[in-house]
Parts: structure tokens; C-alpha cells; sequence
């Protein structure tokens, strides 16, 4: 015991060390939310990677699809290294980074506003990102309680409090930077970590190869007849497990706290190098806890599932391990889950400052007054999160639990088409933005709701979220094609910048010779 708290007691110092020294660097709105644009390729990486991977993950998602679906629940990680991580960057970050500069916005909804000239899709678009990023932050403390009860049986809420109230000191003290800081070193805590575990649980299991061979053994006529079907390549249920790699995976393209990652990269060269680093960061951290998820099923004699739930699987699989590793393994999901937390709020705040209250609520708002603002809207939504997620755990309230599991697919719904085709379409009018936002936040409302009226395959969160993305690609183009255009003058303005001639050397370019 004494050791785990010496590595906790440590951890939280450091954390909030670095938001303190990096107070000074976070003196305007600018440096406070993007680090003043100068971010460099591996703080960036890897802020993209925390944000990405949180407690839900860890505990949650792993078990839960590593139970359902097995050792095939690896191709999740793989599509989340690939699609959500590698693509992601290749198309989004550049454009993205060149764009926003150029129209000079800092927040999801202000680019809509900007790109579009039209203020409505700016407020709209920071409504959609406060209903829906508060009920998905919540959600980060729910694999928390478990790791902690077993670790050092502190109460769920003493757990909650203590790290909202220790990520809220860095975040507001030190802004993007200590952030981006922060979620380095905690980047670097969760890949050794995860690495530790796994070696730790297959050499518990004899290896392997004696543990793929004890999971071929399981039988579950529930989810399959196939015998062996938990060890093998696609698992029980292959089309189910398509739509969690899409949700999980294409989602980070219209995620508001993942894609403004790309807003604060330094340079041309500092996005190829993210690019490559933040794909490993995932394929390791993703795909190694679905991959350890993919043995669950070893530890039924152990869990009790329909009382239990699927949250007690990842930490069943850690309870027999050394206290060095199991503080090891407490600090992983505290790293994960303050990263997340730290990147939602700060793009709720600063989407709420910047979008909604300037100008709209609050005129002629100084640089000083928005700051200040930003800073506290977030302790007010840190606030908010662990009231949520306080009165969710001990009221069981199933509305607010649905609600978290409808956020990330309603905020990708809606955003992702139109944040896509607006960096690389002309065309793409202010009506398609808005019915991708009608459609998109509106189906996932819609299915939690009415969820049995929907058909069986939609009746799942993960493949309505899927789906309401997809739709969106579709939804978009299609609409403006149909309605009116925006001034050709006024988008060629805003698609100028991709035009602007730049000098390189040779090496990186031959020429037309």
C-alpha cells in the first residue's frame, strides 16, 4: 500500500509542477487554448493519443468488446491506429492546421462560422459541443471506481474529487501547453504500462500460446455455436464489430477536442513526424488493451458479468499482479482518463467563451475577460462532470449512462461531414452543415429515446453513431447540390491559403524537371 501511494503522491506532483510552470507561457487566449500555434510533433502525438484513449477505454470498451467479441477485439486498436489515428492526420491535419490559421479561428464552431460566414453555425455547432462533451466527460471517472476500490479502497467520490480537482489546478494554471506537457509524460506512462500488463497477464496464464489455447476452450451458445470462435481471426460477430471500429475510429474526425490537436502543430514537418509517431502511440495503447480484453472470458470463474457488469473484467485480470504493477496499472487509466478530461474541458470552455458568449452574450469582450472566463468555465465544467458522474454511480441513473453512450456518436454525426468537406469543398453550402447537425445530434437523441422502435441492427448506440457519421457523408454533398451556393468570391477568399507558393529545397522537391 505504502508503495502505490508513493507512486500516486508523486504522479499528482508532477502534474501539477508542470501546470505551474507553464503558467507563464499562457498569458493570452491564443497561448492559453493552442499553445500559440508552435506545439512540436511529439507533444502534439501524443496529446492526440491521451485525449484519444481514456479510462472507458481501458476498463470499459476492452472488457466489454473483449468479452463479446474476443481476441478479435485487436482489430478495434488496429482500425483506431489506422483509421482514427494515421488517415486522420494524413487528411485532416494539414488542411486543418493551414485553415485555421488562415481564417484565424481557435475552436469547431468559430471554423464553421468563419469558413461559412454564417454565425448561426457558429453558436449552433458550441450548443451541440456543450450538450454532448459534458455527459461524454462524466463518463471518464466510471473505470475509475473499480481500480481504486481494488487498489486502495478509497471511496468512488474521494477518487472522483481528487482527480477533477487536481487536473482542474494544471489546466487552468498552465493552459494547452501543460496540458500537452502533462499528456506527454502520462502518453509515456500508458505505453509502458500497458506493455507491463499484458507480459504480466499472458506469463499469469502461461503464456501466449497456452492462454489463445484456453480461450479456444470457451464455449458461449449465446454468442456463438462455433467452437473456438473467441480465438479466432474475426470472432462471433464480425458485422457488430465493423461498426465499433467505425464508431471508434473514424469518430476522432469530428470530435471537437481531437481535431483541434491539429489547430496548435508547429510546422509542415512536425505533422509528418504526429503522423507517424501518434499511429504507434495507438497501435501500442489500443490496440494492446483490446487485445488484453480479448482474454476476459479466462476470468469468468472470477466476475460475475449479469451482476458485475463488464467494468470488473480489466480489473479481475489485474488483482493477482504485483502492488508495483497494479499501482502501475492505477496510474495508466488515472493518466488516460486526466488527459481526456483535461482536452474536453478545455474545448468546452474555450468553445463556450469563444463562440457563445463573445459577442453574442458578452460585447466588446477583452482578451483578459475572455481568458479569465475560459479559465472559469472550467472549474464550472469539471464541476458539472463530477456531479454527473457522482449522481450516476449512486443513483443509477440509466438516463445519464445512455446519454454518455449517444455523445461521442451525436458530436461525430454531426460534425464530422461537414468539418471534412469544408476543408476540401468548395461547394459545400450553410444548408448541408446544418442538416448534418440536425441529423446527426437528432438520430442519436432519437435512438436513445426510441431506441426499440428502431431496427435491430440500429438499436445498439455504437452502430447508430456509425451510422449517423456515414449518413453524413452522404447527407452533405448530396444537400448542396441542391441548395444555395455561398459567394464564390468569399470562398476562394477562404480557400486562398491553400494556394500561397512556398519555397522548399530540392530534397523535398524536384520539380517539373
Amino acid at each position: 500500500m505504502l508503495l502505490k501511494l508513493i507512486m500516486l503522491i508523486l504522479f499528482f506532483a508532477v502534474m501539477v509542477a508542470i501546470g505551474f510552470y507553464c503558467r507563464r507561457h499562457a498569458t493570452d487566449v491564443n497561448s492559453f487554448v493552442l499553445g500559440g500555434r508552435s506545439v512540436g510533433p511529439w507533444l502534439t502525438a501524443f496529446a492526440y493519443g491521451t485525449s484519444y484513449f481514456s479510462a472507458v477505454i481501458f476498463v470499459g470498451y476492452a472488457g466489454q468488446f473483449g468479452w463479446k467479441y474476443g481476441i478479435s477485439s485487436t482489430w478495434i486498436g488496429i482500425g483506431n491506429a489506422l483509421i482514427g489515428s494515421m488517415l486522420a492526420w494524413v487528411i485532416l491535419g494539414r488542411r486543418t492546421r493551414i485553415m485555421t490559421q488562415h481564417l484565424n479561428s481557435a475552436t469547431m464552431p468559430e471554423f464553421f462560422g468563419r469558413r461559412f460566414h454564417n454565425d448561426g453555425l457558429k453558436i449552433g455547432a458550441s450548443v451541440i459541443v456543450f450538450i454532448f462533451l459534458i455527459p461524454y466527460t462524466a463518463s471518464l471517472y466510471n473505470g475509475l471506481s473499480r481500480l481504486f476500490g481494488m487498489a486502495f479502497r478509497i471511496d468512488y467520490t474521494v477518487c472522483i474529487v481528487i482527480m477533477a480537482v487536481l487536473t482542474g489546478i494544471y489546466v487552468i494554471a498552465g493552459g494547452y501547453m501543460a496540458t500537452a506537457i502533462n499528456d506527454f509524460l502520462q502518453g509515456i506512462i500508458m505505453l509502458f504500462g500497458i506493455v507491463a500488463v499484458i507480459a504480466a497477464v499472458l506469463n499469469s496464464n502461461g503464456g501466449f500460446l497456452e492462454a489463445l489455447n484456453r480461450l479456444a476452450l470457451v464455449s458461449d451458445e449465446t454468442a456463438s455455436s462455433q467452437p473456438g470462435v473467441f480465438a479466432s481471426f474475426f470472432g462471433p460477430d464480425p458485422a457488430n464489430l465493423l461498426g465499433v471500429v467505425i464508431l471508434t475510429s473514424l469518430g476522432t474526425w469530428g470530435l471537437p477536442q481531437m481535431v483541434q490537436k491539429f489547430y496548435a502543430i508547429k510546422s509542415e514537418k512536425a505533422i509528418k513526424k504526429g503522423t507517424i509517431i501518434s499511429t504507434l502511440f495507438a497501435l501500442v495503447v489500443s490496440g494492446g488493451c483490446y487485445f488484453l480484453g480479448g482474454f476476459g472470458r479466462l476470468y469468468s470463474g472470477s466476475i460475475d458479468i449479469a451482476s458485475q457488469g463488464f467494468d470488473a473484467i480489466i480489473p479481475a485480470m489485474i488483482s493477482k499482479l504485483s502492488p508495483a504493477l497494479i499501482g502501475l496499472v492505477v496510474i495508466l487509466v488515472l493518466s488516460a482518463s486526466m488527459s481526456t478530461l483535461s482536452s474536453l474541458v478545455m474545448a468546452s470552455s474555450s468553445t463556450l467563451t469563444i463562440d457563445f458568449l463573445k459577442d453574442n452574450i458578452i460585447k466588446n469582450m477583452s482578451e483578459k475577460k475572455q481568458l479569465l472566463t475560459i479559465r472559469i468555465l472550467i472549474v464550472v465544467f469539471i464541476a458539472i462532470s463530477v456531479v454527473i458522474a457522482i449522481i450516476q454511480y449512486k443513483g443509477n441513473v440509466t438516463f445519464i449512462a445512455q446519454l454518455m453512450g449517444v455523445s461521442w456518436g451525436a458530436l461525430a454525426g454531426a460534425f464530422l461531414a461537414p468539418f471534412l468537406y469544408g476543408l476540401y469543398w468548395k461547394k459545400t453550402t450553410v444548408v448541408s452543415v446544418w442538416a448534418s447537425f440536425l441529423f446527426g445530434a437528432g438520430f442519436m437523441v432519437c435512438n436513445m429515446l426510441f431506441r426499440s422502435h428502431f431496427p435491430a441492427m440500429l438499436q445498439s448506440p455504437i452502430n447508430a453513431g456509425a451510422f449517423a457519421m456515414l449518413a453524413g457523408l452522404i447527407i452533405v454533398p448530396v444537400i448542396s447540390l441542391i441548395t444555395p451556393k455561398l459567394e464564390k468570391p468569399f470562398v476562394d477568399a477562404a480557400f486562398s491559403c491553400y494556394e500561397r507558393t512556398t519555397e522548399v529545397p530540392v530534397k523535398s522537391d524536384l520539380g517539373g524537371n
